[in-house]
């Protein structure tokens, strides 16, 4: 059976900067992003221990711990992808035009972005997700990694609020940090999981 693995960053350590420093990103993912993988790892191991004892027992918690773990590695893999060294200003196209739909403008559906996210109480994300129910861009805050989301809806653009993301840089100013991530956004990227997303019309 496959195991989850740590994927690599598209980019140098250094090549945020001055966004995001080095040092900062070499922890966030050496550390951070790889403890996901291994717990979610692990607590697929246990769940099959679980299934060969017929025991049930632990279920509950481990149901938990995988959710947490594994939501942590989806979330912050596609946050390296919708950062790049070459990213910011806005998007264009059929994500320029859906952004307009269903929040106005790019400037309104950027500030309730960036609201969410430094709203954040505790740990957790912003994102832009495509709910296929209603067939509609929506922003959700995420509470630590799998809190508070929409069944089914597909992140786009996360933006991570998780101390870990920025405090050796930005001290307790989770907002200046909110700000200047908007300078690395690949576009691109983020058009392509709009594109990949909106591909079937009965999703």
């Amino acid at each position: 059976m496959a195991v989850y693995t740590l994927p690599d960053l598209p980019y140098d350590f250094g090549a945020l900067e001055p966004v995001m420093s080095g040092e900062i990103l070499e922890l966030h993912h050496g550390k951070h992003h790889a403890a996901y993988v291994k717990g979610s790892n692990d607590a697929l191991d246990q769940l099959a221990e679980l299934r060969e004892k017929g025991d049930f027992g632990a279920l509950v918690g481990l149901e938990k711990t995988l959710a947490f773990n594994l939501s942590g590695h989806v979330l912050h893999s596609i946050f390296w992808n919708n950062l790049s060294p070459d990213g910011g200003d806005r998007p264009d196209g059929d994500l320029a035009a859906a952004i307009d739909e269903h929040f106005g403008s790019f400037e309104a559906f950027a500030g309730q972005l960036s609201t969410a996210t430094k709203g954040v109480q505790g740990s957790g994300w912003g994102v832009l997700a495509w709910e296929p129910l209603g067939r509609r861009l929506l922003v959700e805050q995420v509470y630590d990694h799998h809190g508070n989301v929409g069944q089914g809806a597909t992140p786009l653009l996360v933006f991570d609020a998780w101390e870990h993301a920025y405090y050796l840089q930005y001290r307790n100013v989770r907002p200046d940090y909110v700000d200047r991530l908007w300078g690395l956004v690949n576009w691109a990227d983020v058009q392509a999981r709009y594109a990949a997303a909106t591909a079937n019309p009965a999703a």
